[in-house]
């Protein structure tokens, strides 16, 4: 089952083409997107999700994105969703037809199941490779038009990463930075237990804030462990009790392998913090 609405609160049906075919989203990848995670009928991490997106925007030199229509037609695709408790939320937001100044963005929110493979891989880990990304952690505030950070439709590189993984019989990626440091998953967030300390990288390094990562940061802080965001290194991926990649609709997955190198079980410490992260939204 799949649910479209445009932002104007419209249903579409997502079996038929909408789009048009000189709209820049598609043409330039210029637009911007989040993924929410519903679950028991709850969009999780709604606001923190409204708020990148307007952020991204900014760095796009988007027109503000309309929070109100953003949350009715979230609230659309709720009320006509019927294909169980959980599914991914699309918010989609491109610059619209080239050409045309008087143009609308386009805007549209659209429900997805979610994948197997990712339920899968919530309960038995994935395996993962570190790629160079190519660029320094100071590269972001010195080059704000490469726009690190934005959450864009620009994913090339990402998916192209995420297949040089499969290629080396992994199924994810962690990159670094030409000085060894440690930034972001093509698509999630890399989270670090040593002790009862959690650790993430910084986003001002050029990665996106973690919308998943932060809940999980509340949720271990309420059962006494502690947080901290600071750069890592590619040795601190190995050398600690639990390495993980946080995204919305992955939640909190645990990364057994990495570059081919069985890691320690962190099994036992990945069920107590993904059930504190779960207990956020009891």
């Amino acid at each position: 089952m799949r649910v479209l609405a445009f932002l104007d609160g419209t249903l579409a049906n997502p079996e038929v083409p909408h789009i048009r075919v000189d709209d820049l989203g598609l043409l330039r990848g210029d637009g911007i997107f989040e993924t929410v995670l519903i679950a028991g009928g709850k969009p999780r991490e709604l606001r923190p999700h409204l708020d990148r997106l307007a952020r991204s925007a900014s760095m796009l030199d988007l027109p503000e994105p309309d929070d109100d229509a953003w949350q009715r037609v979230t609230q659309l695709v709720l009320d006509n969703w019927t294909a169980g408790d959980e599914f991914a939320l699309k918010l989609v937001y491109t610059r619209g037809v080239e050409g045309d100044p008087t143009a609308a963005p386009t805007g549209f929110a659209m429900g997805l199941p979610i994948d197997d493979k990712v339920i899968r891989a919530r309960a038995e880990g994935v395996a993962a490779v570190t790629l160079d990304r190519g660029i320094d952690p100071g590269l972001a505030e010195r080059s704000p038009w490469l726009l690190l950070g934005a959450k864009s439709l620009s994913y090339a590189i990402n998916m192209a990463a995420v297949r040089e993984a499969a290629r080396r019989g992994a199924s994810d990626v962690i990159f670094t930075a030409t000085d060894g440091s440690v930034l972001e998953g093509p698509t999630s967030n890399v989270v670090v237990a040593r002790g009862r300390t959690l650790y993430t990288p910084p986003a001002t390094i050029g990665i996106l804030p973690g919308t998943t990562q932060a809940a999980v940061f509340r949720g271990a802080e309420r059962i006494g462990w502690t947080t901290k965001i600071e750069p890592l290194s590619v040795e601190d991926l190995r050398d600690n009790d639990g390495l993980f990649l946080a995204s919305s609709v992955r939640k909190l997955t645990r990364v057994h392998t990495l570059d081919g190198q069985e890691l320690p079980d962190s099994s036992g410490v990945h069920a107590e913090l993904a059930k504190a992260y779960e207990d956020v939204y009891a």
